[in-house]
């Protein structure tokens, strides 16, 4: 502790904004400033060296910022099918988290009696979060149980999971049954060169949960739907999770050819 720096502390930043979202960056720097206060208060070191940080500027973008495109259906079946080279567990992993637009945590949480066949949902009501002292049971974010629509790709799979297995029980853990955690699954799929060779560079575990709001939100799904699925309390933070992508131009694009048609029609 001795040796960081509100110099190492900035450049060590400059390294995450690469690689990392705003927020994990200011959480992780949150919990480094405890962690240094504590320090002080135990006369380890003299002074914390985040408090002598100057106030942290955006850095001039010298290039353009390219979004990474929204992974379609077969993209998850395609990194799915890779996963399962690891295991099958992975491979389910995937799925689940991208059709049921689900966190790592909420997939460990699922129990095979949340499955409910005759209505074709799936019920989301808790995380599952491995610590020290054994596993965490919490509602899930926001405290917001939610339902999601089985969609035809997560049929089998679900089926397969679910067939003659008590209620109770956990619908999915990994080959040594333990929780599969979205840590677990970067470390032992080598998940950022898997999906680069698929041609997905820089896609995230949870960018499964922004791509099924977006195939949602363009098959024409009310956003209030899609907010339900997500489990948001509010329609706004759905917006920030769907994403323009070429599925949603070339409809755009189609829609907007027929108006033109029948405006020169008409005239």
């Amino acid at each position: 502790m001795r040796r960081i720096t509100a110099g190492i502390v900035d450049r060590t930043n400059d390294g995450w904004e690469r690689t990392h979202s705003p927020s994990t960056i200011k959480n992780t720097i949150a919990a480094l400033t405890r962690v240094l206060d504590e320090a002080v208060r135990d006369e380890l070191i003299t002074r914390n060296p985040m408090r002598d940080r100057a106030s942290r500027r955006s850095h001039p973008k010298t290039h353009i910022q390219h979004a990474n495109p929204v992974p379609g259906p077969a993209d998850v079946e395609r990194i799915a099918k890779a996963c399962a080279t690891v295991h099958q567990s992975y491979s389910d992993h995937i799925l689940l988290s991208a059709f049921l637009a689900a966190r790592s945590s909420e997939v460990a949480g699922l129990v095979v009696g949340d499955v409910d066949w005759a209505n074709m949902v799936v019920s989301i009501e808790r995380q599952c979060f491995p610590g020290a002292g054994g596993l965490s049971i919490k509602p899930p974010k926001g405290g917001r149980k939610r339902r999601v629509p089985i969609i035809e790709p997560l049929e089998n799979v679900l089926r397969r999971l679910t067939m003659q297995r008590a209620r109770d029980e956990p619908l999915l853990r990994g080959p040594r049954s333990g929780v599969i955690t979205s840590a677990a699954l970067r470390d032992v799929t080598g998940w950022n060169e898997l999906v680069a060779s698929l041609g997905l560079p820089g896609l995230r575990r949870h960018d499964l949960r922004h791509a099924d709001a977006t195939w949602f939100a363009n098959a024409g799904v009310p956003i209030h739907v899609v907010s339900d699925i997500l489990g948001h309390a509010s329609v706004e933070r759905t917006r920030a999770y769907l994403h323009t992508d070429d599925t949603a131009l070339r409809n755009a694009a189609a829609r907007m050819n027929q108006r033109l048609r029948e405006d020169a029609m008409s005239t």
